[in-house]
């Protein structure tokens, strides 16, 4: 049983009788007070995607969930439904859009490094790589001159995310998108 302050952001922690994704850590410490700082959780039920935020004093003990993370790819989209197959056993894991929200701009039949995560048989989410490789459907024209360090343009990606590219970049090229930043990262081989 790990202490609040060892809890990761990503990690998946049992409270209160449900199992809750860490999203996001805040940590503060008080003025004045002698002892330790406190960790401002926000976290999502697995099943539910109920929002809980908690307070946790550093000392705190939590206990980590037993969650299962196995490697997939995605296999095909039915209207709001993301069918993943499992790379070793052809398992296949639905999982609705809204389940993934945030995931699914990253997340085409091609995105390699996907695992989805498995709670007592069943699919509650996907972990993403931090680097995936997608292809600019519209952009500005490139701009013949512009050097890869001058002044950027919104590219529209083949999943609908829109991210900052330089000007050089065109319509067509496959470029690399930081997944915890939603930024790009380069040109992609």
């Amino acid at each position: 049983m790990p202490k609040a302050s060892e809890i990761k952001k990503n990690a998946a922690v049992e409270y209160n009788g449900s199992v809750y994704f860490v999203k996001d850590i805040e940590r503060s410490v008080p003025q004045g007070r002698a002892g330790g700082s406190i960790y401002r959780m926000r976290m999502y039920d697995v099943v539910t995607g109920a929002k809980l935020d908690e307070s946790f004093k550093d000392s705190d003990m939590l206990n980590l969930a037993d969650l299962v993370r196995r490697p997939v790819t995605l296999s095909y989209i039915d209207g709001d439904e993301y069918n993943f197959m499992d790379s070793e056993d052809f398992t296949m894991y639905p999982l609705n859009k809204e389940t993934i929200a945030e995931e699914s701009m990253f997340i085409n039949e091609e995105t390699q490094g996907l695992q989805v995560v498995v709670l007592n048989e069943s699919a509650v989410g996907v972990d993403l790589p931090t680097i995936v490789e997608l292809v600019i459907v519209e952009t500005a024209p490139a701009m013949k001159g512009a050097s890869a360090t001058s002044r950027t343009k919104p590219a529209t990606l083949s999943t609908g995310l829109v991210v900052q590219v330089p000007e050089h970049i065109a319509e067509g090229d496959r470029i690399k998108v930081n997944t915890d930043e939603s930024k790009f990262t380069g040109r992609a081989n």
